[in-house]
This record gives C-alpha cells, structure tokens and sequence, in this order.
C-alpha cells in the first residue's frame, strides 16, 4: 500500500553518506529520504452518512474510510429500499432525483461481492443545513462594572464518547474578550462538549484567572491515548472548573491586576475526559512565565502569546503541542498522554544554551502547522518563519520574522513532499515567502512594502497548473514559480471543496465563492450566522467533518442559539478517502482554532489534473 504522505515520492538514499546526513539531522538534502509506511493511528468513524436537501431530490454522501479496502463499493437504501440501479464505485455519493426532504438513507458496503450491514442513519440537511442546538452560559459584570454576554466562537471536532460519531467541542467567548495589547477585565471563557443533536455532554469554566481572547485559549481535542475517545487539552489556572464541577486550585484565588491582565500565580495544562469533561491530570504550564519583561514587553502583551497542535512525532501516534511565545523568545513543548498521565516528550526554547543566537527567536506566527516536512514519516512543527523537527531539534530558520498567515500542504504536484506559502508583518522583511518546508530554502519572495496581514495558498483556478498564492498586498495570484496568473480573488481568507471538482473554492465571512478569471461566482450564502473574530471573519469550524471528502462549513447562528452546518449539495464523480483519515488534515483541523485561525491542507495534491489520490496507511483503536 501506499504511504499516505508520500505519494510519487519514491527516490530512494543512494548512499551511505546521505544516510549519515540524515541520521544528523542535517537540512542539506537533495534527495526525498525513503521511509517505513508507518501506521498512523486514527480515529474509528462511522460512515458519517449526510443527506442534503435541494429542489430537485437529495443528495446522499458517505465517508470512503482509510481502512476500507481499495475496491470497496456502496449500495443507497431509503427506509430500507436500494435505489440505487449498481453498486457506487467511481465516488463515495449519489443524488437521488425527486426524493423529499425527510427521506431516511443509510448506506450499505460492498466488500468481495458480499453486502455488509447497514450505516448509521443519514445525517439530514432539509433545508441545506442542520442546526446543533447550543445554549450560551449566563453573562456577567466585571470587577469595573462593564456587563458582557456571550458569543459561540471557535470550534473543534472529535469522537469524545466513542461512538463513531464526530461530537463538537465550541469556545464561548465573552463579548469583552481581549487582544493581548488591550488592557481591561474580561470576562471567563467558557468550553462545552456538544453532541450533534445538541445533548451537551459538558461544560469547563476556566475561570476569572484565564483572560479571555484569540490568544490565551488554544483548546486541543484528540485521542491521544488511543482508547477510542478523544480527550481535551488546555491551558488551566486557580478556579479553572472542569465538567463535573471540581475546582482545579485555589477556587477564591483572584491573580488579575488592575489592567485586567494575570501576571501572577500558578499556571497549569490539564487534560480533560473528553465524554464526562473530568479533570483527568493537571501540570505545570510549560513554559513558566517568568519574568514578564524577558517575553519582550512588562505590560503583559507578548507574554501571553500561546499557539498549539497536534502531531505525530513518532510517525505512529499523536503527541500534544503547547507553546508560548513568538514576537522574541519562543518554547514550545511536545507531551504525550498514555495511561492517563503526561510524560514530557521534549521541549525547544530559543533562548536555551542550544539555540541562541542562531535566529530562531522571534520567528512564530499567530498559527503554526504540522506536517512531514523532511520525509522521514514522522511530523515538524512550522513555526512561522523556523521549523522544529520531531525530535524538538530546530530544523531551520529563514530569519524573516513574525507573520499572521501561513500555509502547509502538498500544494505542488510537480514537486515531491509539501510546500509552504506565508505573509509576513514585518516591514523590513519580504511580503510573501514561498519555501521549501524540508530546509527553509526560499524558493521566490516579494519585496518588503508593509504589515501583510492575509494571505491564502491552493489550487482555486484550473486555468493554471499546481497552486495559486496571493496576499492582502498582493494585486494578482501567483504560481509556484512566482510568475503573476491572473486577478486577485474577492477574498484573502479562508478555502473550501466544495463543488464537484477538486478545485478549492473560497470561504470568506458567511459566504462561499468560485474563483473566477473576471470575477467571483458565488456558490453559498449563509442564513441567519454570523462569522468569528471580527475582521479576521472565520467560521467556528471548517473542514470535511460528514459525509464525503468535500468540506463542511460551521457557522453560528447570530443568537448564538444553534451551530449551523452546511454540506455541499453538489454530486462529484471524485472518490477520495476522508480527509478525516489523511492525518495531515486531520491535525490541520485540530490546530484550526489555534489564534488567527487557518485552513486544513492535506499532506497529497487535490486540485486540477490531480493523480488519483493516496490510500492513507492508519490504523483505529
């Protein structure tokens, strides 16, 4: 079978001098390092069955799971009749001409010729969309008399009780929430576990020593451990109450100075049962604050810079990626969860004896992304402008600086292994870098002009081979090689499959586009949500979460009374696996909520032209 990530990638170590080089650690290959098809663990789904209601009949779609055979085929039942005439084998959907809203679908495999049992029950989308009952904790006043309510804000998905079934997990966010560099009271962040019928299976308060914004709370839920439920990770403090009502510390501790900043006191990581929202371990945070001037300012701004992930360091099973830092000092500290405790994998500092002075400080952007950059099965964490290895060594630094945006994929099909794209904010350095992820070579840059605060990597136009780059800055997109290939998009943000070619469309505010050479088509409009993070305009989550490969889109809805989750209505002929089981994606979703929140890209080619896609190597619980 082939290896997930390394499709087309088949240069082999032509001696032993290049595999001392690699054994070192040392960036300046020119060859793809061969590599054991590890299995990679991941998560025991069920077909995620979704039935999209249009005008003229449903549209029924279904998961292609990893550890489906090859040659797998698929029968359509309606309350228990086949309507489909022979079995589906060129895609994972079918549209079923005519057929009312209501219609009750399940879809059967077909494995050697004999027909399995049946899925899970069609997800339905009546009207286009489903909506997740969610209930917005109680507002309050802070400590200066300022009233604030809530918000439903960033999301994530995971099978949090085991049953087979992607559950969410959603931040609520208080209306006074803050940007590190404002002063001023917040009020608590909330953290609910909700089922996709809306049975609300925990809440966390993180209490009033948490500040509330885009950069205190980075939330992973994945299971870790690999005992089929997935757990959540978070940075906790003094009155942090998890989902049974225990208080994690001091419960009367007050740490919050007249700034409404917390300066002080005992910081923690916590690792939360994902079905009943238990407290299961609480550490040290690492790395302690300490000295709040040696993060670069005294007021309490860049001290509280934290980013997160998840990745499979070992090649094998998923490791918990916390850190800190990214305007001057960076640490980043990679944990494991087995057997219901945290064992400290590794942890890289910038200011350690190790990496001093050799540029890496001052490097992170307001997200970061997990990929095999290097080849060697096992995955690096890009940290804006620098990379970390897997075994918490740097890998590389371009010594350009901080940036908002950044994208990892394989975004070339003509090149072996991923490719990264990134805008920077500095001034002094260039607007766009695109680089090769496995050394840092710059492969094209733009000159320096100004804070280049968006920017947005992929294949939307079929016009032109591989990806298309452009920026806030930028007035035309670029290809791989640089060279400009047609207008600026409508937007400079998100991206979705979502029609039937595997070209990505894009996803901005409440709307969903089709690039065009002239202009932008749009393809969806949504009703009555509302988008996140003010001008940063996301969704709460984004990603291929039911049916086949193409991508779900999560908005709340503007009372913040119901999540809504629009699936496309348009058949395709492309049968891909689950993006769900491309563990690349699958980190890519996990990661997406961290600070400015970012697309998932995959770790194979999806676009124009493309080769037929990888069978991922992965193992379930």
């Amino acid at each position: 079978m082939q290896h997930p990530h390394r499709h087309r990638r088949r240069q082999v170590l032509r001696s032993a001098v290049t595999a001392a080089l690699v054994a070192a650690g040392l960036t300046t290959l020119t060859g793809t390092p061969a590599h054991a098809a590890t299995a990679r663990q991941v998560e025991k789904l069920d077909r995620g069955v979704v039935s999209v209601h249009t005008d003229s009949g449903n549209l029924v779609s279904w998961r292609w799971l990893g550890t489906d055979p090859n040659d797998v085929s698929f029968n359509v039942y309606r309350a228990g009749t086949k309507v489909n005439s022979t079995p589906v084998t060129g895609s994972t959907n079918y549209f079923h001409s005519g057929a009312p809203a209501q219609a009750d679908y399940t879809v059967r495999a077909v494995v050697g010729g004999v027909e399995q049992g049946d899925s899970v029950h069609a997800v339905q989308l009546r009207t286009g969309y489903k909506d997740v009952p969610i209930s917005a904790p109680a507002g309050g006043t802070t400590p200066d008399g300022v009233a604030y309510t809530y918000d439903a804000n960033d999301a994530s998905v995971a099978d949090l009780d085991g049953d087979g079934a992607l559950d969410f997990v959603l931040k609520w966010q208080p209306t006074n929430a803050k940007d590190n560099s404002q002063s001023g009271y917040t009020g608590n962040t909330i953290i609910d576990g909700v089922k996709l019928d809306g049975t609300r299976l925990w809440r966390v308060d993180l209490g009033r020593n948490i500040r509330s914004g885009a950069h205190y709370t980075q939330f992973q839920a994945y299971d870790y451990d690999g005992d089929g439920k997935a757990e959540i990770a978070m940075k906790t403090a003094d009155g942090t109450v998890d989902g049974t009502g225990a208080v994690i510390g001091s419960s009367s501790a007050d740490h919050r100075n007249s700034s409404g900043y917390v300066l002080s006191g005992p910081e923690y990581l916590t690792m939360f049962n994902g079905q009943t929202g238990k407290a299961m371990q609480s550490v040290d945070y690492v790395p302690a604050r300490g000295t709040v001037s040696s993060w670069g300012d005294s007021y309490g701004n860049r001290v509280d810079r934290f980013l997160a992930g998840t990745a499979y360091l070992d090649g094998a099973r998923p490791s918990l990626i916390m850190a800190r830092g990214y305007y001057t000092r960076t640490v980043i500290a990679a944990w494991d969860w087995r057997n219901g405790s945290f064992t400290r994998r590794w942890t890289f500092d910038t200011s350690s004896s190790t990496n001093s002075g050799k540029g890496y400080d001052g490097q992170g952007s307001h997200s970061l992304s997990v990929g095999d950059v290097d080849g060697d099965g096992k995955d690096e964490i890009v940290y804006g402008a620098m990379a970390v290895d897997d075994n918490g060594n740097g890998l590389w630094t371009t010594r350009t600086g901080h940036g908002d945006a950044q994208h990892l994929g394989d975004l070339d099909p003509s090149t072996s292994g991923l490719e990264y794209f990134k805008v920077s904010e500095s001034t002094s350095q260039p607007a766009e870098l695109y680089i090769n992820p496995a050394n840092g070579a710059i492969r094209w840059q733009l000159a320096a002009c100004c804070d280049n605060g968006r920017g947005v990597a992929g294949d939307i136009y079929a016009g032109n081979d591989g990806p298309e780059m452009w920026s806030a800055s930028d007035s035309s997109i670029r290809d791989e090689a640089g060279a400009t290939k047609g207008r600026e998009p409508s937007s400079v943000n998100f991206l979705s499959w979502w029609d039937g070619d595997p070209v990505r469309e894009l996803l901005d505010g409440t709307r969903i586009d089709k690039y065009g050479t002239s202009s932008d088509t749009r393809l969806l409009t949504g009703s009555g949500v509302s988008s996140n993070n003010g001008t940063k305009s996301t969704p709460a989550l984004s990603g291929d979460i039911l049916g086949d490969w193409r991508e779900e889109v999560v908005w709340r809805t503007s009372d913040n009374t119901a999540l809504r989750i629009y699936s496309t209505p348009v058949e395709t002929g492309t049968k891909i696996t689950t993006l769900l089981h491309d563990t690349m994606y699958r980190t890519g979703l996990a990661w997406q909520n961290t600070a400015y929140n970012q697309p998932p890209h995959t770790s194979f080619f999806i676009g124009a032209g493309m080769p037929t896609a990888p069978r991922p190597t992965v193992y379930t619980p």
